[in-house]
């Protein structure tokens, strides 16, 4: 199996829409591609998923012990013949200064070649020793390939050219000239999310043309077959996880509005007894019958007039969630829960199970990752081998925030990293929901996939004993 490790010298050098163009254009050939994503996101992963017809899974080190991504990475590529991993940032940025965690330590520890996309508008001999010392920087890392990124023309391209194979002994495998099929519309969290683009499987058409005419597939392909071979790590065996029989009926509230779902906690979240169900809450007036509700992140706020016209399903949720449907809620499902939403001069009415109205702000109200403590006040049951002070490794992003917390909220965390919903606290607890503005990730760590299935089983058994 061939890899590609496809990163960048910095953001925003077109490193997402060459690999999203690089994997349908691989597709387009018959090729199974199976992607990856490093870091927290959502948005990113939306599209190489589109691109592959295949899940993209995300390789964390923050939230991922470094044996998990092995054996994640290998669990999920089994069946396909090449596997890209798309990084974030820049090739050796990263939380620590060791590098530990930068996209420089994953392709090192996957032992996966580097292409590096290099927004080259601007430059002629300056790109060689920009490679050079890119090279030199980290002589663990392997950079076989550069593809040369918004140049100005052919005369631009051949001038980088000739300095790069007369400096260097990287291969040019791929030179993008300014085009507009490269461009993705942003938004406030990054691109817009594939599901809420009606122009997405087109756009991913014309990426797929521009990469097969401008980058050298086979050179690309020639770089991946010279991956290692990887080995499963001996602690993966022992987390294989254990299929239990689907007796929870699961909602999943999942639309334009609300898309932000890992595929690994869904597939973790069935493996634990869970019967997906899914809810389209701008479109269906009728709560189906379920035993637990889990409403993810998304832009709740750009969906506002829709979400609170469908009144009916609203005052389903409200009347479920009073009644002690458990639920857990995630940053845009905890904004739909709220009495309202307030974006700039506009409020609508949601769901109303959470004491407080949410106000949009311009500016990122907590962002980059969180760590969490256990209060004693949350719902679901502790593993038995956590201590009190375990500590949970997160993410969040959001641009929102309360307007006001009250004084008896019961909080399920302490934020030890991070804002949460007020800078001491996440995780609001009413009957059985719990909310956070934290993104959790079901991980070795944290298995919270299984920690709300078992929640859920445990109040379905007690309410059929009481009846």
């Amino acid at each position: 199996m061939s890899r590609l490790f496809i990163s960048a010298a910095h953001k925003s050098s077109g490193k997402t829409t060459v690999s999203i163009g690089l994997c349908a254009a691989l597709k387009n050939r018959g090729i199974k591609v199976q992607s990856f994503k490093k870091g927290p996101d959502y948005i990113d992963p939306y599209w190489l998923s589109q691109a592959t017809s295949r899940n993209c899974y995300n390789l964390d080190f923050y939230t991922m012990e470094r044996d998990e991504i092995l054996s994640l990475l290998m669990n999920k590529s089994g069946d396909a013949d090449t596997v890209l991993i798309e990084g974030n940032k820049g090739l050796y940025d990263g939380l620590d200064l060791d590098g530990s965690n930068s996209n420089a330590a994953l392709a090192t520890l996957t032992e996966t070649p580097v292409i590096l996309v290099l927004n080259a508008r601007g430059m002629t001999r300056g790109i060689a020793p920009l490679i050079l010392g890119y090279q030199a920087f980290d002589k663990n890392v392997s950079i076989k390939g550069v593809i040369l990124n918004q140049l100005g023309g052919s005369r631009h391209e051949s001038k980088l050219r000739k300095v790069i194979e007369h400096y260097t002994d990287v291969e040019v495998v791929g030179a993008i000239h300014t085009d507009k099929r490269f461009d993705i519309d942003e938004r406030h969290l990054g691109l817009v999310p594939g599901h809420e683009d009606p122009f997405c499987d087109q756009k991913i058409k014309l990426l797929a043309e521009a990469v097969n005419d401008q980058v050298d597939l086979d050179a690309v392909l020639s770089i991946g077959n010279t991956a290692a071979q990887l080995k499963c790590p001996p602690s993966a065996a022992k987390t294989q996880p254990k299929t239990a029989a689907k007796d929870i009926k699961l909602g999943l509230v999942r639309c334009s509005a609300f898309g932000f779902y890992y595929p690994d906690d869904i597939e973790a979240l069935q493996d634990a007894g869970a019967e997906i169900i899914e809810i389209d809450p701008c479109h269906e007036a009728h709560l189906p019958e379920i035993d637990a509700l889990f409403i993810g992140g998304g832009f709740p706020e750009t969906h506002m007039k829709e979400l609170e016209a469908n009144i009916k399903l609203r005052s389903a949720i409200k009347t479920a969630i009073d009644n002690g449907l458990p639920t857990y809620a995630e940053c845009g499902g905890l904004m739909y829960l709220a009495r309202s939403i307030k974006w700039d001069d506009d409020s609508r009415e949601m769901v109303g199970c959470i004491d407080t109205d949410i106000i949009m702000e311009k500016r990122p109200q907590g962002r980059g990752y969180v760590q969490l403590q256990e209060t004693g006040a949350g719902l679901w049951p502790m593993p038995a081998s956590w201590k009190q002070d375990h500590i949970i490794n997160a993410h969040e992003f959001h641009y929102s925030r309360f307007n006001k917390v009250g004084n008896d909220v019961q909080f399920a965390f302490d934020v030890k990293r991070g804002m949460g919903i007020d800078g001491k606290s996440d995780g609001y607890v009413y009957k059985n929901l719990l909310a956070n503005y934290t993104h959790q990730r079901n991980t070795w760590n944290n298995p919270w996939a299984q920690r709300f299935i078992d929640f859920a089983r445990n109040h379905k058994i007690l309410n059929q004993q009481q009846h």
